[in-house]
């Protein structure tokens, strides 16, 4: 797609390779500047998903200076409440909004037809219209990186995982985890816990300490702060992984790595695409490969030849040699899911509601 090149390029530090000519020129400052919004679920300083959202709006407005003026509002729930704030976002002529959670979608959509004149995008979302388009980040890629590392190093072969909702994105990524580590040691299994919010940290630390109870040594999360990598911390178990965010500052111990998502280059290219006219609806879904999910740098107690087998799945994924879903691949009641030599699709993965073997599926 357009736009993964694009990003592609940012990322290589080819800022000059990815301006588009407008009438045989190079992309050229508009008269007024794009005004853009941003509407987070949490707040940017929970130093995970929302800090890694505001880190890019940050890196738009250093990338495009007096092209563009950002405004963003924290703390919008999943509700009637996000359709208020869309709303006043386009009447206040903002002209390119991102909406940075799931739940935002059918908001999305409602105030989108009011404003068609407008551009809408939707992270992890999966309803477009013409002025609405999707964008998402193969999370579950740095999920197998960091399943490979927990089948290497869990004493215990148990691991807990602290989920949000059961909502295909993080199912992928519970599976993933698992099916990497149970390459390593085929008898690992997974606890996941859905705390039904993203931001919780007195419920994510009070499910990090119920598993640690149950005799979990290792904990992954898709929430959006520190909590449970705090409580590992303080438990002294074998660790966690930080989640959107390089979170070792919090736990320096206990962060075996982390998943850091990098969206600066999906917004800069966007609001590129909306001032020079070429933006149109549709989704993307870049990883590791281009750049929109990075694997953080290795905790101390990571052995040497764990790091080389984690930097070897990775390299795999990046150059598409090999791939954590190619079958067989069963669910836990053993039913073939994906046959042998067969690889899930994208659009098998976007709506995935079952559990691999070795995942103890919630209650």
């Amino acid at each position: 797609m357009i736009r993964i090149n694009r990003r592609t390029a940012l990322m290589l530090g080819g800022s000059a390779m990815a301006l588009p000519l407008v009438g045989g020129r190079a992309f050229a400052q508009a008269e007024t500047p794009l005004k853009v919004a941003f509407m987070y679920i949490g707040t940017i300083n929970d130093n995970g998903w929302n800090y890694a959202h505001n880190q890019a709006r940050l890196a738009l407005e250093e990338e495009l200076g007096d092209m563009v003026e950002t405004t963003y509002i924290e703390n919008v729930p999943e509700g009637p409440d996000a359709e208020r704030v869309l709303r006043d976002f386009a009447q206040a002529g903002n002209k390119l909004i991102f909406a940075t959670s799931f739940g935002y979608g059918d908001y999305v959509l409602k105030v989108a037809q009011q404003f068609p004149d407008v551009k809408f995008e939707h992270a992890t979302g999966y309803q477009r219209a013409d002025n609405v388009a999707t964008y998402n980040a193969r999370f579950h890629e740095g999920r197998a990186v960091c399943g490979t590392i927990a089948g290497h190093m869990s004493e215990t072969g148990q691991a807990g995982y602290i989920g949000s909702f059961p909502i295909p994105e993080v199912v992928l990524g519970i599976n993933s985890f698992t099916l990497a580590a149970r390459k390593i040691n085929p008898e690992f299994t997974m606890t996941p816990v859905f705390i039904s919010t993203w931001n919780n940290p007195a419920r994510e630390a009070d499910a990090a300490r119920a598993m640690i109870d149950q005799g979990i040594d290792i904990i992954a999360q898709h929430t959006d702060g520190p909590a449970a990598l705090q409580v590992a911390q303080e438990r002294g178990i074998v660790g966690g992984f930080g989640q959107g965010a390089d979170m070792s500052r919090f736990a320096p111990d206990a962060q075996l790595t982390s998943i850091i998502d990098n969206w600066a280059p999906h917004y800069i290219a966007t609001a590129r695409e909306v001032i020079d006219g070429t933006w149109v609806s549709e989704d993307v879904w870049p990883g590791l490969a281009e750049g929109e999910v990075v694997i953080g740098p290795y905790g101390e107690k990571v052995p040497e030849d764990v790091v080389a087998d984690a930097e070897r799945v990775k390299q795999e994924i990046i150059e598409g040699t090999s791939d954590i879903w190619t079958g067989p691949i069963r669910d836990t009641e053993g039913n073939v899911r994906i046959e042998e030599g067969q690889t899930m699709t994208d659009e098998q993965m976007l709506t995935i509601d079952w559990y691999v073997e070795g995942v103890n599926p919630p209650a």
